[in-house]
């Protein structure tokens, strides 16, 4: 590692987020930890991908900063054992001894990229923040859907209903011949689903259907 940047503030992406160093070698897990605690960022490292499987990861913004070759679990198929357990950190392979195959493979599994050695302090930083970030964003999309599961599962499976052909842009006259219910019923209806949903507009009811994939029914 070489051409370590210097920096008196710390990067608005390092709030509240951690880095994960998973390498065999003592010294490049000391070399980057120094690294990233030198921008504000806290780190946990581990000697082997089995070691981090056994530790309760914090509930943070994050990247993870994975050696290709180690003992034991192979970096690449700790990727694939991280996807396999639904865990989506965001990766930045390390190695000494890579190749077009084993980039590929990596960069298709979703990593963020792939650094050879020896490569620069600033690479490594603007990864780990691009990584970081990338993880942030999701993090808050994922927030946004489960607040919306929420409020989906105060409504009744009839509600549910009228929302599905509400969002396929059916007005309240085709929904009740569909239903075989009054109109009155299905304004009543769609004014219940409205409140408990906490939307003001048509609009707005229809993009929450859309964020929770909620789609009509065609039987």
């Amino acid at each position: 590692m070489t051409d370590r940047p210097k920096s008196s503030h710390e990067p608005a992406a390092t709030k509240d987020s951690i880095v994960f160093v998973v390498d065999d070698d003592a010294s490049v897990r000391r070399a980057l930890s120094n690294l990233f605690q030198s921008v504000g960022l806290p780190v946990e490292q581990f000697g082997s991908a089995s070691e981090m499987l056994q530790t309760k990861l914090p509930d943070a913004a994050s990247c993870l900063v994975l050696d290709v070759r180690l003992p034991g679990l192979s970096g690449l198929d700790f990727q694939a054992e991280l996807t396999k357990a639904n865990i989506h950190i965001p990766i930045i392979f390390i190695t000494g001894h890579g190749d077009i195959p084993m980039t590929v493979r990596a960069m298709k599994g979703g990593a963020i990229d792939f650094l050879p050695k020896p490569f620069r302090d600033q690479d490594m930083l603007d990864a780990v923040l691009t990584a970081i970030e990338r993880d942030r964003k999701r993090r808050d999309a994922d927030k946004i859907v489960a607040n919306l599961q929420a409020l989906l599962e105060t409504l009744t499976p009839r509600e549910r209903e009228i929302l599905a052909l509400v969002s396929s842009g059916l007005m309240n006259k085709q929904i009740a011949g569909e239903l075989g219910l009054a109109e009155i019923t299905v304004k009543i209806h769609r004014g219940h689903i409205m409140k408990k949903m906490g939307t003001k507009s048509l609009a707005e009811l229809v993009r929450k259907a859309e964020i929770l994939g909620i789609r009509r029914n065609k039987s």
